[in-house]
């Protein structure tokens, strides 16, 4: 659903500029201007693709959870269980010492594969540390 609408955003700034040349009230748009919109396009685009970036990848020896801003891997042995509290947007791996981190690739919104991906990720961590998963 984001890439549609990115091409939309592109889409409309660049018939925005190429127009901006013909307008008629009274003020004179330059090229720069209709560059600058058209980027304006492209930065909106890669603003809702960025959406896109969150990633889950797990195996046998541990989850790697890429968000937004980064990519860490964590051992199944330093996770003390997975959770999706009520009303989260997303779940979240939980830690020692009350910590947790986002899991923003899983997300409330995803109803049904939300839930299967949070029971794999269970299973796995239940299958590599011989622990119940948090609830």
């Amino acid at each position: 659903m984001t890439v549609p609408i990115a091409v939309v955003f592109i889409a409309v700034f660049a018939v925005v500029a190429i127009l901006l040349r013909d307008s008629g009230t009274g003020v004179y748009f330059q090229v720069s201007d209709q560059v600058a919109m058209v980027g304006i396009g492209v930065l909106l685009a890669l603003g809702v693709l960025w959406l896109t970036w969150p990633k889950v990848t797990a195996d046998e020896a541990g989850i790697t959870v890429r968000n937004l801003l980064g990519r860490t891997r964590y051992p199944w042995s330093a996770v003390v269980g997975i959770s999706f509290p009520d009303g989260a947007a997303w779940a979240r791996l939980e830690l020692p010492d009350d910590e947790y981190v986002p899991v923003m690739a899983v997300q409330a919104i995803d109803g049904a594969r939300a839930v299967a991906a949070i029971r794999e990720l269970r299973g796995l961590h239940r299958a590599a540390t011989g622990a119940g998963a948090a609830g």
